[in-house]
């Protein structure tokens, strides 16, 4: 909302909002209040999360997260439906049913366009999820060039393809992680948060398939046993120059632009820069990835 009200350009979106933790209708209402306040710049991102923090952490149902994931956007394109198209509201799936929508709380869509709907995917089923219902694909950021390449792209194209799209068509937005800093003491501080973060990421099994892609899976669960007796300290000791290098830009900053803007040309539509970094860096990263 704050962005929304002080810039007239700027595209905002959620990268992500956790889907699970919340239901279709909450969504669809939410999206489309930033849609109106923004004047129609907002994009939907959603995201599953796992199923411990879907069901510990916010109490709220798992049913699997790919198939619930597909009917989660199909509800509230359906929503959607009734308040752009008048179609009356019947949506009946196996978890969310919607079929009461009144005049009273049927939104203004006058002049606007429905937010585009993207869907942050690792695994091949959510990959293959995204493909198939939503707008555009939001990458994990523990992915790497290859596993994007030789997995993710080779999964979407043919089922964009039956719906008659193409890449330039779908959305994709990489998070890539970058490590750079001004200072040699920055530098070393970036590579250390991202090794604890790929480390963190890669405890969980979820993800394990970009590791074993790269012949590290024996690593997840050495990860994973870590996290469960809370030395998540040391998560980042395990992960190795080569890991960081394959997973992050790594380099001084106009090198880190270039490395990151040579792994996604083709294929990604933007590239997520690292907010911790200072305005500076971030301004040097943005210049070099736009020429």
């Amino acid at each position: 909302m704050l962005a929304a009200d002080r810039t007239e350009r700027l595209e905002l979106g959620t990268s992500i909002a956790v889907a699970f933790a919340r239901n279709p209708m909450n969504i669809a209402v939410a999206a489309h209040d930033l849609n109106i306040y923004s004047g129609g710049r907002f994009r939907l991102g959603l995201g599953s999360q796992i199923r411990p923090h879907i069901v510990r952490r916010f109490n709220m149902p798992w049913h699997g997260a790919a198939k619930q994931a597909r009917e989660f956007i199909q509800a509230v394109r359906a929503i959607w439906d009734s308040w752009f198209d008048g179609v009356p509201l019947d949506f009946q799936g196996e978890y969310y049913r919607y079929s009461l929508m009144t005049p009273e709380f049927t939104p203004v869509t006058e002049g606007l366009l429905r937010p585009p709907i993207l869907q942050a995917a690792v695994g091949p089923l959510m990959v293959q999820t995204a493909a198939e219902v939503a707008d555009g694909l939001i990458i994990h950021p523990f992915c790497t060039e290859r596993y994007l390449k030789e997995v993710i792209v080779p999964r979407i194209e043919p089922v964009l393809g039956a719906r008659g799209l193409g890449l330039e068509n779908f959305e994709v937005q990489y998070p890539i992680f970058i490590a750079t800093g001004e200072t040699e003491e920055q530098f070393e501080e970036a590579k250390a948060a991202i090794r604890y973060r790929i480390g963190f990421y890669g405890s969980t099994p979820n993800y394990k398939p970009v590791l074993d892609l790269h012949g590290w899976g024996d690593l997840q669960p050495i990860l994973r046993n870590m996290t469960r007796e809370g030395k998540w300290e040391q998560l980042g000791a395990q992960i190795t120059d080569e890991m960081l290098e394959t997973f992050a830009a790594v380099g001084e900053p106009a090198d880190a632009a270039r490395i990151a803007r040579e792994r996604v040309v083709g294929v990604a539509d933007s590239v997520f820069l690292d907010a911790g970094s200072s305005p500076d860096v971030l301004a040097t990263q943005m210049e070099i990835l736009r020429g």
